[in-house]
């Protein structure tokens, strides 16, 4: 495990992850929230928490739940319980994801510099990934994002209702394109501004793109690929030989 720890004699950069769970997941069917389905009989969203834990820059966690459930969510995790270093939040989220994260963000303590904003659906992320994100952010970018480069050829189309074919429009070059993931990291103060200078219809997917509108810089680091997100029955398939080859090799939890 690397530890993006500053130079001795230095201040230390306190780090925090805010992680949205308040979705229904509809895409895994009708029932429990994505975040709380099992993942080798481990809710997804404790895995996702443990990967931000794994970090020794990370000192606080905020978990941010479906706004009717804070308290199911807290006992679920106050099951699973971190190391002493790293203090955990549950606040209700909101009728978006990104109100959720910027409740997320007011329910930080005071004295954080970088903040991550990860998906409960990547519960698998490698703690490298997230120290890369962490360390970038610290050398001084403002946003930091995770991505992998596209395995397929992307089509640009005019919509059509479903099931209707559509036209191609467009071809873009792949080797100009990435596929992003998280967590995404941020200078606390940027990804506050964002928020509350750029609010979407129906709330953005991703905070990256909120500093994009603001002119603000993003640089990407190298993603990995079992930082995928569990968003169909089959991404779950795939989470589970995953975990199960890390218990077999890694002797992970």
């Amino acid at each position: 495990m690397s530890d993006p720890s500053p130079p001795a004699g230095t201040t230390p950069a306190r780090t925090a992850a805010v992680i949205p769970a308040a979705g229904r997941g509809v895409r895994l069917g009708p029932g429990t929230p994505k975040a709380l389905r099992t993942l080798g009989g481990t809710p997804m969203l404790v895995h996702a928490v443990r990967a931000m834990a794994a970090s020794r820059a990370v000192t606080h966690i905020v978990v941010v739940a479906p706004p009717d459930g804070p308290e199911e969510v807290r006992r679920l995790l106050d099951a699973h319980p971190l190391a002493d270093r790293t203090e955990l939040t549950v606040v209700p989220g909101g009728a978006t994801r990104q109100e959720s994260v910027r409740l997320g963000l007011a329910a930080l303590p005071g004295g954080i510099d970088v903040v991550l904003v990860h998906d409960a659906a990547r519960p698998l992320v490698p703690v490298e990934t997230v120290d890369a994100v962490i360390e970038a952010v610290r050398a001084g970018a403002p946003a930091v994002v995770p991505a992998m480069p596209l395995a397929d050829t992307v089509k640009q189309v005019e919509p059509r209702p479903q099931g209707t074919p559509e036209p191609v429009v467009g071809t873009p070059e792949r080797s100009l394109l990435r596929a992003v993931q998280t967590p995404q990291g941020f200078d606390l103060p940027t990804l506050r501004k964002a928020h509350e200078a750029v609010v979407e219809g129906e709330g953005a997917t991703d905070d990256a793109g909120l500093v994009e509108r603001l002119g603000e810089p993003v640089v990407l680091v190298p993603g990995h690929e079992e930082a995928f997100k569990v968003t169909r029955p089959l991404d779950l398939v795939l989470a589970e030989a995953v975990l199960a080859r890390r218990r077999a090799t890694d002797g992970y939890v």
